[in-house]
């Protein structure tokens, strides 16, 4: 077959691309660190996952005399990465049904790409990184967004409901209000399958998902530690819980341009499909009602279990070397009784009519696995600060407004968690040098609050500007796409919305606040 013989051609000469350099460096791995298997055990993290990360570390990825890969590594080696994302977006287009039947394959491809010669040249470091990403980010992220989507496909909104623009605009207004507060995943899984219904009489429906992905997915989450990841990261490093309301007049003015710049889109095409002026289709109407409401209960379970996990501290056991914290293996064993219990209690009927499959989380889940690996070297890089090859980037960053945008640059397209961490860190190294972490918070919250809130407003807001900037987004594309609606590619997301209603929205919120 033409297809494996050119993937496995690729393959081979990723190795070779990657292996060389890395091995020429393999000396100073053994000068510095011993080989066998106590390289595992430093690194001590944990994470609560894609939507709630937390328990992290601070440094930068290593204790006392541990090799820190970060400072190692050349900026090439993020190459597989970059071909697992350029992947997701040219492969729909150019090879659909290749992409389709293969999806799954192409990614562990370009996770073998970088764990293979990663595992050659620095051994068990290697190993140590990649099952730290593994156990303590991708087993949590995929657990939350398996239980969010299970006990989500669970409730639905019965009833005639018409997706006018105004219809619209409240239901989108509704589900970034709900975000700060059962967070980004559970408002989109929430919100998506009734806003989907409501619209599915209209013809041009792309956008309207695009900006449910903007607002409900990513910027009303903005409000809360609940709300997204990188916030309750910060919450577990010593932001009070209630600082970060202090960005709700970044929000309210992010939001509320993205929101009218929605309703117009929104009443133009409805004018245009020859709706504003067409009569209602005659028939029963009937009325709206919420069915598998006991859901609720479950949703309530998953929040209350995610902050659980980071409140209380009952110590951390090691797992094939990773240390990850009691509380967070509590909390996913609480996720997944929570999605057991929706399934065995929530009616068939209510799946089928809510057109559930299984098919969104199993894409999500081989994608991400992927792209987790991959991100390795561009995590440990990042994490390397001012030490590693982002340096030139990292020393750049003095002004408020640099620490938004490239705290939000980087965060469209890595993970918003360590990169707010990074930065964080950052803050704190310049303007309180020798400090203690829990001296240093509250004065960064206080007189330096603009810093803090330039990181916080970047690395959420910005999660919007890619598929993978934010645990929804891909879910809600792959619900939409399952449900008729076509969706973006990768690239075109970027070119045909992001940049050209998000990139103005953020240059104006920087103009009045950074």
């Amino acid at each position: 077959m033409k297809f494996g013989k050119w993937i496995a051609a690729l393959f081979i000469f990723s190795i070779f691309l990657f292996s060389i350099p890395a091995m020429a460096s393999d000396h100073e791995v053994a000068a510095t660190h011993d080989t066998g298997h106590s390289a595992v055990a430093g690194h001590e993290a944990a994470n609560i996952g894609a939507e709630s990360h937390g328990h992290e570390e601070a440094g930068n990825g290593g204790h006392g005399g541990h090799i820190n890969l970060g400072e190692m590594l050349p900026l090439w080696s993020c190459i597989p990465f970059a071909c697992m994302l350029f992947s997701i977006a040219l492969f729909p287009l150019l090879a659909p049904k290749i992409w389709h039947h293969h999806f799954g394959k192409i990614s562990a491809f370009w996770a073998a790409t970088l764990a293979i010669p990663f595992l050659i040249a620095f051994k068990w470091i290697a190993v140590h990184e990649i099952l730290h990403i593994i156990l303590a980010d991708y087993v949590p992220f995929i657990i939350l967004l398996w239980a969010l989507f299970t006990v989500s496909g669970g409730i639905m909104l019965k009833g005639t409901l018409r997706g006018t623009p105004v219809v619209n605009t409240v239901m989108i207004l509704i589900g970034t209000l709900l975000a700060s507060w059962m967070g980004t995943t559970g408002a989109a899984m929430l919100m998506i399958r009734p806003f989907l219904k409501a619209n599915e009489y209209r013809k041009n429906r792309t956008f309207m998902v695009v900006f449910f992905i903007f607002l409900v997915a990513n910027i009303g989450g903005s409000l809360t530690p609940l709300g997204d990841p990188p916030l309750f990261l910060g919450f577990l490093h010593g932001v009070s819980f209630f600082w970060t309301m202090k960005i709700l007049p970044h929000m309210l003015v992010t939001a509320g341009i993205l929101l009218v710049v929605y309703f117009f889109l929104d009443s133009y095409h409805y004018k245009k499909e020859g709706l504003s002026s067409a009569p209602v289709e005659e028939g029963e109407k009937e009325p709206l009602k919420l069915v598998g409401i006991h859901n609720f209960l479950f949703l309530g379970g998953i929040v209350g279990s995610v902050l659980m996990s980071g409140i209380v501290d009952w110590g951390d056991v090691n797992t094939l070397g990773i240390h990850r914290a009691v509380q967070d293996w509590v909390r996913d064993g609480l996720l997944i009784v929570m999605g057991i219990l929706s399934l065995i209690t929530t009616s068939k009927k209510i799946h089928e009519d809510n057109d559930f499959t299984w098919f969104p989380i199993i894409e999500v889940g081989y994608l991400f696995i992927g792209i987790f690996i991959t991100m390795v070297p561009c995590l440990l890089i990042l994490k390397a600060g001012l030490k590693g090859e982002l340096a030139f980037l990292i020393a750049a960053v003095k002004e408020p407004m640099h620490y938004f945008w490239v705290t939000g640059a980087l965060s469209g397209f890595l993970d918003n968690a360590p990169t707010y961490l990074t930065f964080f860190n950052t803050a704190l190294g310049a303007f309180y040098p020798g400090m203690s972490e829990a001296q240093a918070v509250p004065l960064l919250m206080t007189e330096s609050s603009i810093f803090l809130k330039a990181i916080s407003a970047g690395a959420v807001f910005f999660g919007s500007f890619s598929y993978i900037g934010n645990a929804p987004n891909f879910m809600v594309r792959s619900i939409a796409e399952e449900a008729g609606t076509p969706m973006p590619s990768f690239f075109g997301y970027i070119i045909k919305f992001s940049l050209i209603y998000l990139a103005p929205t953020f240059v104006i919120v920087t103009l009045i606040f950074f």
